[in-house]
């Protein structure tokens, strides 16, 4: 058989059952924490978060031994409530968004600092960046119909033990409702699409061997070694 053909969808974990969720896209929102903004060298004041994707495929588990990604020196960390949509939509009004919403999930959107950095000189997009294989760190997701939709709940990250980031996502500035809703004026949002929040501040460079370790009370947690 043409190996084309037996190429698996990606799919991730949903907690307490067999059944696993189908990825369809993976959407990210940029500095959405005002701390995090700041850090980055931005004003939070002035500038609404924005958009940019990674492929289906980056998805990895939270507990999976991740393989340290080639061509950088400086791969960092960035834990992220993520959320996992069951309807889509264009258009849809703040007030109907949360009705698209599956469940929710724990990520770290991992990033190539050093090519992200050559890439904002430039002028450049982020893809090499942001999307490069096992990119996409994704706890199992808890649905809706088991936690409702969060909205204060600790981050938190840490690199062998030591906390890195610690905030909590009720300072996200633009809640989940109003992420969709913007997001859904851009493109038309479809189930399995994942939305990746945003993450507050203290990002910072994981090594080889590192544990990484994190999660948000009440919806789960991931534990990575990278090796």
């Amino acid at each position: 058989m043409n190996p084309l053909f037996s190429v698996a969808p990606p799919t991730a974990e949903i907690a307490g059952g067999a059944q696993r969720f189908p990825v369809r896209r993976i959407f990210c929102v940029g500095k959405n924490y005002a701390d995090h903004a700041r850090e980055m060298g931005g004003d939070p004041l002035r500038e609404p978060p924005f958009f940019f994707s990674k492929p289906a495929d980056a998805v990895v588990s939270g507990t999976a031994d991740i393989a340290m990604p080639s061509r950088t020196a400086d791969l960092h960390h960035e834990i992220e409530l993520v959320v996992a949509l069951g309807r889509g939509g264009s258009n849809i009004a703040a007030q109907d968004a949360l009705a698209t919403v599956f469940g929710y999930a724990v990520g770290n959107d991992l990033t190539r600092r050093d090519l992200q950095a050559d890439a904002k000189a430039g002028a450049r997009p982020w893809d090499m960046a942001k999307g490069f294989d096992h990119s996409a760190v994704l706890s199992p997701i808890r649905p809706v119909a088991e936690i409702g939709h969060p909205t204060a709940a600790r981050i938190w990250l840490s690199i062998n033990g030591a906390i890195r980031q610690d905030g909590d996502i009720a300072d996200m500035i633009w809640p989940v409702a109003d992420i969709i809703a913007e997001l859904s004026t851009y493109v038309g949002l479809q189930p399995g699409d994942l939305i990746y929040s945003g993450t507050p501040a203290g990002v910072g460079r994981i090594g080889p061997g590192d544990l990484v370790e994190g999660g948000i009370d009440g919806i789960g947690t991931i534990a990575n070694r990278f090796v």
